[in-house]
């Protein structure tokens, strides 16, 4: 049998079994390759180059237990893993953390966030960081900035830690522990959030594999918008002058326009639409 072969049979299982994808996946052909090539030791961008490549009956029986596991107990693949990746850039997780998968990384990556910092003194702050992902990007994007990373999970940040350390990122970025804004030092150039803010109703119909995700990390209340109006009485106050706020809320505009009729919010483009991420100047907030 070769690669390709065994990654086809093994789609064909995940797509029969009906699991839910969008931790890293968006279906069963490309979460069959992650788990498939992980599970045999081949890295995970050179399918095109190993796809003839022979497969033994003990690599496949492998590869096979491991995509029976995913099916079995509905856990995400990176859970199964221990890995994933944002931007292109691998992250510890596990069942301590949601997946990383936040929009807010592509206006970061594509440096559309850059004219809201000062040319030298940044400071950036990551809020409900979990497992730092957006605070290691914008360590990396914003080589001279000082970025706070803020979670009330101990235990999250015990994986935003191991993150850190591994992107040699220890002296760039402060781990902060605390409710909301609570541990917030000062003012800040930009706060990014990516907020519980899922409304009960979508709660309480989530698939197994969202289920399977920290609830402290998703849960926004009736409309999911408990966490955000906490942050939005209180971003103002721990902005520059020119600072600004950018916040994930999902699909979950109806409600955020709902709840906050008057705020002017500039939307960003992203590959979800231009629905999902909003920026918030301090003048807007205040």
């Amino acid at each position: 049998m070769k690669l390709i072969e065994l990654i086809d049979s093994q789609a064909a299982r995940l797509s029969e079994a009906g699991v839910c994808f969008g931790h890293g996946t968006t279906n069963a052909f490309d979460e069959a390759a992650w788990l498939v090539q992980w599970k045999l030791g081949l890295a995970l961008d050179r399918l095109d180059d190993n796809e003839g490549l022979a497969i033994t009956p003990e690599q496949q029986a492998g590869a096979q237990a491991l995509i029976t596991e995913r099916i079995t107990t509905r856990r995400p693949a990176a859970y199964l893993t221990g890995e994933a990746w944002l931007q292109g850039l691998p992250f510890y997780v596990d069942e301590r953390v949601i997946v990383p998968r936040s929009l807010i990384a592509e206006p970061l990556a594509e440096g559309l966030l850059d004219p809201w910092l000062p040319e030298a003194g940044a400071r950036v702050l990551d809020l409900c960081t979990g497992n730092a992902s957006l605070a290691v990007l914008a360590a990396l994007a914003w080589p001279d900035a000082a970025v706070d990373a803020s979670e009330l999970s101990a235990e999250a940040l015990a994986v935003a830690a191991r993150n850190v350390e591994r992107h040699g990122l220890q002296d760039r970025i402060a781990l902060l522990a605390g409710d909301g804004l609570a541990p917030a030092r000062g003012r800040y150039d930009l706060i990014l959030c990516n907020p519980p803010y899922v409304n009960q109703e979508s709660m309480d119909s989530l698939p197994p594999e969202y289920r399977a995700e920290p609830a402290l990390a998703l849960a926004g209340g009736v409309d999911g918008m408990d966490f955000v109006r906490a942050l939005l009485r209180g971003a103002a106050d721990h902005l520059s002058e020119a600072g600004a706020l950018v916040l994930e809320i999902g699909h979950e505009r109806a409600h955020f326009e709902a709840a906050f009729p008057r705020l002017e919010a500039l939307w960003l483009d992203t590959s979800a639409g231009a629905d999902s991420v909003l920026l918030l100047p301090r003048e807007a907030l205040a």
